[in-house]
């Protein structure tokens, strides 16, 4: 199969990458160095480039007992750690007030990070060389699309109170930071402000003044030298970021610097990435950077609190060198901006690594709920439900949001023990290049979705990389059948690359009757376009062409390349858990065209790629299960980039709640493998112990996977059932004779004819009792014949029941001899 480059990767040998641009040669910047992780030169970064990452939630979890050590093992500070790595800025967040009204020493959690504790980070990452955006939230937790609380300080103002106490608070804890000797280079204006809400306020003509007064109060306290930024999210979406920055210019809103998030698992690629930021950069003039990214080294949950990411589907390998790939082709992303006006990356919490094991799950709730150094702490009810208030007597069921530990542990760059992953060293290579020896890195592990009934189909290939940075396609041959697959649930199907590299298939089995209430508005468009909106190029929203079902669909063509969105904003979703799916289909899709459809909700956000398999092969993309944050905003979109002449439909657009669905008593099929494992192999025959193996294989991958139905139970424990009792004996063995005596004659005449002397056959033997150990052995008789075990038998028939024994060769070897 041949080798297929991923974006930025390189060969292993370091003389094949000198004048590939790739890497430098020897003598420019001492590179490329070998390492244990494969890392293409990054181009084009200017002076200054920002190597940078938020760890705000440093200080609670250093009180929680958490430890770091250097890339010798030593214990060292997380700061210097980092520092000696590259990073040379920190961005840390800052919440107005995140503690209980009530009680100041309960704090929400994630770091419990106000002005003071911002304020001491700010001292520690300048005594470690580091200079400090500030991230002010301008809320008293987390702020992100659909979730922009007022600090409760600021409720019931008037506008320009509001606007005012912005400017008062921005003052204040940015003359603390400068009164403390931190070094400030940017301040951050809001966070992921998109659609340009902030402070729990809305519309652009009231949020320009937000934004204006939070710039005027970094210009007043700092000077002209520290840069003003503004952050937004979602660059996949199309228009979106061209869109809020002539929001922005129109109303004359003071900044220097666009930031970005971007996580390649869900805001598209970075070609995408550099597109969006160019366009911003060169229009408005405009610098840009990556506020946020990060991806997964392992899907290894740490500490007993679920991972925010739990299934990935590409575009990088699920490992270190995975992490450092995409880390690397990010920055790429920024220092490909036009004229220089990309200034860097910050990685998002690279160190939130668990306080405990899941095994002292009891321990850390502990540990998060007195330190903060969980994601959120019971006490941040207030914060989501401020008027029904905080209660420790409140039922977890009644809880507005999810509460509990670090869902980032597998995207840290450091170990769950606080060691530096090699990851950490990006910042470094990125330089230089590094170069790693040609071995495995990591299998893709293909996820499959269909609704019962549907065929399952797996694919052919899947993507193996490698640590010098390489993947390639590799065939699998699927060792478990999807005829074993029976009824909704989640099955892990296993298989083995052409190269002998195990593979596993997550296969999703979806019911095929609605379950619950569709909250999508107006779902399949036959009611028009509202609430639905779209950008870009090549849609009609409620078009007449090839619905699903109705009259009504979105339908898209264009000559040209081109791309759009859709979507639509749902609110007062109930708490719960949520998946998105739609109907589409078409065709003439290029190779690197990309469509998914997701939903959003808080920070989270799911998402589904699907493909163009012609007209009327209908697909059912759906995603993964939402959790729904706590002001119960859902956003769901379609997102397609197409070649030209790629045509298609969306239809039947659903977000239904994930329906509890009762676990498969598996009892049964346990009891019955440890009976066939126990079953003694040298008894039985090869043909029936083959059956049995079968049986064996499909109780293994149902008691394997991760949910399987009832359904899919019980058809394994009838096979095995039948299996076990289906068991053919082999034949009881016979002992040898102690002496098989020669015929004295060869026989003569035809074989077939009886015997013509010696006793009847019917007479008792005359050599000892059978089974008495007698002194007699057994005698060949008149004719050539064998007495054994009572029984006086014609030599011929002798010789044919012996060749069904261990005995053939010794009586053959007798009678050639004699």
């Amino acid at each position: 199969m041949a080798r297929r480059m991923r974006r930025g990767a390189v060969v292993v040998a370091a003389a094949a990458l000198v004048g590939t641009g790739l890497i430098a040669p020897a003598g420019a910047d001492d590179g490329p160095v070998e390492a244990g992780i494969t890392v293409p030169r990054v181009e084009g970064m200017g002076e200054g480039w920002i190597n940078g990452a938020d760890f705000s939630s440093v200080l609670s979890l250093e009180e929680s007992g958490v430890t770091f050590t250097d890339f010798e093992g030593n214990d060292a500070d997380l700061f210097d750690v980092l520092s000696d790595a590259g990073v040379n800025w920190a961005r840390i967040r800052v919440w107005n007030e995140p503690f209980l009204a009530a009680d100041p020493t309960k704090g929400y959690g994630a770091g419990n990070v106000d002005a003071d504790r911002a304020t001491e980070i700010g001292v520690r990452a300048t005594a470690a060389d580091m200079r400090v955006l500030v991230n002010f939230h301008y809320s008293d937790f987390w702020a992100h699309p659909g979730q922009q609380h007022v600090p409760r300080a600021w409720r019931g103002t008037s506008h320009e109170e509001r606007v005012a106490a912005l400017y008062d608070y921005t003052v204040d804890t940015l003359q603390q930071m400068k009164d403390a000797g931190v070094d400030v280079g940017m301040v951050q204006i809001g966070n992921e402000t998109t659609s340009g809400e902030i402070a729990g306020t809305t519309g652009w003509d009231r949020t320009a003044d937000l934004f204006a007064a939070g710039s005027r109060a970094v210009r007043d306290t700092l000077g002209e030298d520290v840069k003003v930024a503004v952050h937004f999210t979602n660059p996949e979406r199309a228009g979106q970021y061209a869109a809020v920055a002539r929001e922005l210019d129109t109303r004359g809103v003071d900044y220097d610097v666009f930031l970005s998030s971007y996580y390649p698992f869900w805001h598209g690629t970075p070609e995408n990435l550099t597109a969006v930021l160019d366009q911003v950069a060169t229009t408005y003039d405009k610098e840009v950077a990556v506020a946020e990214t990060s991806w997964t080294y392992t899907l290894e949950d740490g500490d007993g609190y679920p991972n925010a990411v739990r299934t990935v589907d590409g575009p990088y390998s699920v490992s270190v060198q995975g992490q450092a790939l995409a880390v690397r082709d990010v920055m790429q992303a920024v220092a490909d901006v036009s004229e220089g006006r990309g200034l860097g990356t910050f990685y998002w919490e690279p160190a939130w690594v668990p306080v405990g094991p899941p095994e002292q799950l009891e321990a850390n709730w502990e540990l998060w709920q007195r330190d903060g150094s969980g994601w959120a702490t019971t006490y941040s009810q207030e914060f989501y439900d401020p008027d029904g208030g905080y209660s420790e007597d409140l039922d977890p069921s009644e809880w507005a949001d999810d509460f509990g530990g670090s869902g980032w542990d597998n995207q840290a760059l450091f170990a769950h023990d606080g060691s530096p992953l090699e990851s950490l060293r990006v910042y470094e290579y990125a330089r230089t290049g590094s170069v790693a020896p040609r071995e495995l890195d990591a299998v893709a592990s293909p996820t499959v979705s269909v609704v019962d009934g549907e065929p399952v189909a797996l694919p052919a290939t899947v993507q193996v990389s490698y640590t010098d940075g390489t993947t390639e396609e590799q065939a699998v041959t699927w060792s478990d059948s999807t005829e074993w697959i029976l009824g909704p649930g989640t099955y892990l199907v296993r298989g083995t690359t052409e190269a002998g590299h195990p593979v596993t298939a997550t296969v999703t089995v979806r019911s095929s009757d609605v379950e619950g209430t569709n909250l999508v508005v107006n779902p399949g468009f036959e009611d028009g376009v509202a609430p639905w909106v779209g950008t870009g190029s090549g849609y009609t929203i409620s078009s007449e062409s090839d619905p699903y079902e109705g009259v009504r669909s979105t339908h898209f063509w264009a000559a040209d390349p081109y791309s759009f969105s859709i979507e639509q904003q749902l609110t007062d979703v109930p708490a719960g858990q949520y998946r998105l799916s739609a109907k589409a289909q078409g065709g003439d899709a290029g190779a690197s065209d990309t469509l998914s459809i997701s939903a959003a909700s808080g920070i989270s956000t799911v998402s589904a790629d699907f493909t163009l398999s012609g007209y009327d092969n209908w697909q059912t993309p759906q995603t993964g299960p939402l959790t729904v944050a706590a002001d119960g905003v859902v956003t769901i979109r379609a997102d397609l980039s197409l070649s030209g002449g790629a045509w298609g439909t969306l239809d039947d657009f659903a977000l239904v709640a994930v329906s509890e669905t009762a676990e498969a008593d598996t009892a049964a099929l346990e009891e019955l493998v440890s009976a066939a494992e126990d079953v003694d192999r040298k008894a039985y025959t090869p043909d029936s112990l083959a059956l049995l193996d079968a049986a064996l294989a499909r109780a293994g991958f149902v008691l394997g996977s991760a949910a399987p139905s009832q359904q899919s139970v019980d058809a394994a424990v009838l096979q095995l059932e039948q299996a076990l009792e289906g068991l053919v004996p082999l034949p009881a063995p016979t002992d040898p004779p102690t002496e098989v005596p020669g015929p004295t004659d060869p026989p003569t005449g035809d074989p077939t004819d009886p015997p013509t002397g010696g006793p009847d056959p019917s007479d008792p033997p005359t050599g000892g009792t059978p089974g008495d150990g007698g002194d007699s052995p057994p005698r060949g008789g008149a004719g050539g014949q064998l007495s054994r075990t009572g029984v006086t038998l014609p030599l011929a028939a002798v010789v044919l029941l012996l060749t069904a024994g261990t005995a053939t060769l010794v009586v053959r070897r007798r009678l050639t001899a004699e």
